[in-house]
């Protein structure tokens, strides 16, 4: 659409939005011949679709026009699918789908390019050994920070599943490393990035036998499971995790679950919520009561809150205990070293989260309708008086509830999770209520004029919601401006397609966080998975490439030792090995034709010597379950063996050109015992 007719477009529609949100339904004839006659066409393209003043209002305030980009990008997790969701908001558009823990075809992560190969291998966890994983559950990402706020060079995210993290470059959007975190079998939200990008912290969620690998029967629960809350080290140059400067906290066996990181007054401290402090283990098919039962007797779960800055002096005096290739911070260190701290939660805790100033620590209770609201400054001058109601049964000091506790807030059915706005509210997901409450912190951070602890407004959804997240919402300084809601089932938001329904993200208009009712102003389906968590970051602060320079090896970014440049191309046989050096182009491959025998290796490297903007070209090879995205000015690598006799054809996968159809080469694999053509 040109400039002229798109600006007439959008101007026509907003006077048809006015007009409509103007007159009443009886307006008259004449009012009605005042208008252009685009309003008019409009106005009946409404009418004929049943929309009404609200659903066109909804429309422009999500509705970004083509050309134009959107002013939030959304990271969400792609639960079962492995990957994670790059959304645009306002317009809530998926952008794209980055490959993390589980194969995928179009980038060609996984199907025999190195990186992804690689990254994938790397992944799999030593212990036990021979483990090779094809699939995981991301659950929480967490974008890299500077001084508390989104920077835009990173993004972690964990793997429910499996206990992995992946690590992100965001100057590409492509995984460029995999870690299996020793000592944790699975993590469910204990993720976030520190306020200056020193660590991402993954904590346990079920506790395993430790040393990890080994074997202990449920009966030895208490005295042989462990969990472990996980700092790790971030190279501030590559985003990657350094193992041999990361360590552990020992973490008792009860239930970790989410956590989230201290800022400003309470930096350099984290803190994750538990339940289960009964440690029961099931046995419900053997006769006992089952896990969700036995987890539940209990009024009062443990938050548990670590001073990682006060660990990482203990690692470096030499107080830690290597386990499985990293330091470990044993119970007994932990409380003597004045590390790791209980706070009473109510029972069956889910969320817990820390508001912009730092101060304040929200936790959401499934089995509570209240909000408990602790503050960082009582937990500080707690823990400093010993302000102890006593121990936990692995020597952990428990500080009084009363001490800590700021204030409670009821909020309503269900409480899971709380984002923050920058006027002192917080936010709170009600999954039986299908809801979200918005509510008063203290009165040193509400700029409202509200009361404090008091709940101001609440918002329906659509069903059953899980998490929730706000514009730059875990930073210090977050945006007023949406929220979104991520609901768990969608039941009559969609059409049908089959028993198994997508889930649904609504987009809620904060009205700049101040005294004016939340308002939901779209749906997305998300058919790919089920998202768990996500962050969403400003646009502007991404600067992701257009292009890599010419010859890149996106693995490292930096030039490939294989690149080539038009001219060099080549084919070198070294006894079994056949090695070649092949450049694409819109729109022929060179060389086009290779020659090798039955059972020789190959190792093919592929320059795209484009530099061109989405001179994307593809490469893969019938049959041989080879397959890669060739973005313009990248080099990958090919390593397999020519078991299959026959001639293969190969081409370019990426529509790239007039002739993109004619962009296409063959591999001749000669019978073994044959003569080959010299390469």
């Amino acid at each position: 659409m040109k400039l002229r007719a798109k600006t007439a477009f959008v101007a026509a529609f907003a006077g048809m939005v006015l007009l409509a949100l103007t007159a009443s339904a009886a307006c008259s004839d004449n009012d009605k011949k005042g208008a252009s006659s685009g309003n008019a066409d409009l106005d009946a393209i409404a009418q004929e679709r049943g929309l009404t003043p609200e659903d066109m209002k909804h429309a422009l305030q999500q509705f970004v026009p083509p050309g134009s980009h959107d002013e939030y990008v959304m990271f969400a997790s792609g639960g079962h699918s492995g990957q994670v969701l790059v959304i645009g908001m306002p317009s809530m558009r998926i952008l794209k789908v980055i490959a993390v823990f589980s194969p995928e075809p179009w980038q060609g992560y996984g199907y025999g390019a190195d990186w992804g190969e690689q990254t994938l291998a790397e992944g799999n966890p030593t212990i036990p050994a021979d483990t090779d994983l094809t699939w995981g559950d991301t659950h929480h990402p967490a974008l890299s920070e500077t001084g508390g706020e989104y920077d835009g060079r990173y993004l972690y995210i964990n793997d429910r599943a499996n206990g992995r993290v992946g690590m992100i470059d965001l100057r590409d959007f492509r995984t460029k490393q995999l870690v299996a975190v020793p000592n944790i079998q699975t993590s469910h939200g204990g993720m976030f990035v520190t306020p200056n990008s020193e660590y991402v912290h993954v904590s346990s969620k079920f506790p395993e036998p430790w040393p990890a690998g080994s074997y202990a029967d449920l009966t030895e629960y208490q005295q042989k499971y462990r969990g472990a809350s996980a700092w790790l080290k971030i190279d501030q140059a590559t985003g990657r995790i350094n193992l041999d400067e990361s360590f552990e906290v020992e973490l008792p066996p009860y239930t970790q679950d989410l956590a989230d990181s201290g800022k400003k007054v309470s930096e350099g401290w984290g803190f994750i919520g538990s339940f289960n402090t009964e440690m029961a283990t099931g046995g419900i098919s053997e006769g006992g009561n089952s896990l969700e039962a036995g987890a539940s007797r209990n009024n009062f779960d443990y938050l548990h809150a670590i001073n990682w800055k006060k660990a990482e002096e203990v690692v470096k005096a030499g107080k830690a205990e290597k386990i499985n290739g990293i330091n470990v911070i044993s119970l007994e260190t932990a409380a003597a070293e004045g590390i790791f701290y209980l706070i009473p939660e109510p029972k069956s805790p889910h969320g817990i989260d820390v508001d912009p100033s730092g101060r304040y620590m929200v936790v959401g209770g499934k089995l509570d309708p209240h909000v408990t609201v602790y503050d960082f400054n009582k937990i500080k001058a707690a823990a400093d008086a010993k302000d102890f109601e006593g121990q936990d049964a692995f020597g952990i000091p428990i500080l009084k509830f009363d001490s800590v506790v700021a204030g409670q807030v009821e909020v309503g059915a269900g409480p899971l999770h709380t984002q923050f706005d920058s006027q002192g509210h917080g936010y709170t997901s009600l999954f039986l209520e299908s809801a979200v409450a918005k509510f008063t912190l203290g009165d040193d951070v509400v700029k409202t004029g509200e009361a404090p602890f008091t709940l101001v407004d609440k918002i329906p959804v659509h069903y059953n919601i899980g998490h929730l997240a706000i514009t730059e919402g875990d930073t210090v300084t977050p945006d007023d401006k949406y929220l979104v809601a991520l609901n768990k089932w969608s039941i009559d938001r969609f059409l049908t397609v089959g028993p198994l329904h997508p889930q649904n993200f609504q987009l809620i208009d904060l009205k700049g966080g101040g005294t004016e009712k939340m308002e939901m102003i779209a749906d997305m389906p998300i058919g790919v998975g089920e998202p768990h968590y996500t962050q969403i970051i400003k646009a502007d602060k991404l600067k992701a490439l257009d292009i890599y320079p010419a010859g890149t090896d996106p693995t490292t970014m930096t030039t490939s030792t294989n690149a080539i440049v038009a001219g060099e191309e080549k084919v070198e046989r070294n006894g079994n090995t056949v090695e070649v050096w092949m450049s694409a182009q819109r729109s022929h491959f060179t060389p086009d034709i290779l020659r090798v025998k039955e059972g020789d290796r190959v190792i093919l490297h592929v320059t795209n010597i484009e530099q061109t903007k989405d001179a994307t070209h593809g490469f893969a090879i019938s049959q041989y379950n080879v397959q890669a995205s060739l973005e313009p000015g990248e080099t990958t690598n090919f390593d397999f063996i020519a078991s299959k006799a026959g001639a293969y054809n190969f081409y370019c996968t990426e529509f790239c050109s007039a002739l993109h159809l004619e962009m296409a080469g063959w591999l001749l694999v000669e019978p073994a015992g044959s003569a080959v053509a010299a390469p």
